[in-house]
């Protein structure tokens, strides 16, 4: 059974194993789970040694947590942390988000980046999940993508307005160990910069094997900060593993291209590309985590594997001189 190693957050006490575990795509992300599946992943995550788990009260709008927090509570060892910025409401949403999650709770979301909505959001976290303690807590899905641009300037003001001092006082206080941003969009974690002091951003998809933008401006500026980064979505929302959706929709051609040139290089070293994908990201040493979100105990168990497979250094070589990673992309080892 291995013993992952673990890497801090920011100037923090907390400290996560590099595999950790997410929980978005278990409670039924666009795709059906089955109770018994999401049990079985948690479960072979944390008998495997995992001891980091993210969830948030979106996903599955509540189902999610639930589950979690079922899972963590007769154990010790773990490091957990949720989002918060959105309230949950009984009846099921009335828009297109109840298709997006079957099997979901009966409750819809209503946004609120306010002191009194994160302050309100950490209590019914705590709720749902059973627990006593929540780790790290994370302002969720700021973004002009997420809500466009006007929305997006009000949820913005009220997050780095009363939602930051909410964080802070619940860290100050010592409720919990660690704040940040969970995000999908690089842009928005740079404007957070300005506004007070993060341990970590959760950033999906936008520092993997396919893109490496955060490397010109944020990583920078997250170094010189002392903010740490845990990287979600390693697998590009599935193109890194098989599929060909990219940022949670349909990948264009030029994507799909360059996960194919990836792909093809992988191939000649007889690595599987998601195996390369999940290790790329935590040769920065700014990643403290990477969490992939698996569906079932099946497809935990296929990361695992991944996850440990040796790699050669020829690949990233490899991959370097082909012009398929940036120039300073620090690369395993």
């Amino acid at each position: 059974m291995p013993d992952f190693a673990r890497r801090m957050i920011g100037n923090t006490s907390v400290a996560v194993t590099e595999l950790g575990l997410g929980c978005a795509a278990m409670a039924g992300n666009h795709r059906p789970v089955a109770d018994e599946d999401i049990t079985g992943a948690i479960d072979e995550a944390l008998d495997h040694q995992i001891r980091y788990v993210d969830t948030a009260p979106f996903y599955g709008f509540g189902r999610s947590e639930h589950f979690v927090g079922d899972r963590l509570r007769h154990r010790e060892d773990y490091v957990l942390s949720t989002k918060a910025g959105r309230l949950l409401k009984p009846g099921l949403p009335t828009d297109s988000s109840a298709a997006e999650w079957p099997g979901s709770f009966p409750f819809h979301q209503v946004y609120d980046y306010s002191y009194d909505g994160v302050m309100r959001s950490y209590e019914d976290s705590l709720q749902r999940l059973g627990l006593s303690r929540i780790d790290i807590l994370l302002l969720h899905d700021i973004g002009v993508m997420q809500h466009g641009e006007d929305a997006n300037r009000r949820y913005l003001a009220d997050a780095m307005s009363g939602g930051y001092r909410a964080l802070d006082e619940l860290r100050s206080a010592g409720d919990i160990k660690a704040i940040g941003l969970g995000v999908n969009e690089r842009e928005v974690c740079l404007q957070a910069m300005e506004h007070g002091h993060w341990d970590a951003f959760l950033l999906a998809g936008r520092y993997t094997l396919l893109e490496q933008a955060p490397l010109d401006d944020l990583f920078p500026a997250c170094a010189a900060a002392g903010t740490s980064i845990i990287l979600g979505g390693p697998f590009n929302s599935g193109i890194l593993a098989g599929g060909d959706t990219w940022n949670y929709a349909k990948a264009p051609s030029e994507v799909m291209d360059k996960a194919r040139r990836i792909s093809e290089i992988c191939s000649a070293h007889r690595i599987p590309l998601p195996a390369a994908a999940l290790q790329f990201p935590l040769g920065s040493p700014l990643v403290s985590s990477v969490i992939p979100g698996p569906r079932s105990r099946a497809e935990m168990q296929e990361i695992l594997g991944w996850f440990q497979l040796e790699i050669p250094a020829s690949l990233w070589s490899d991959l370097q001189q082909a012009a398929l990673l940036h120039d300073a992309a620090p690369i395993p080892g």
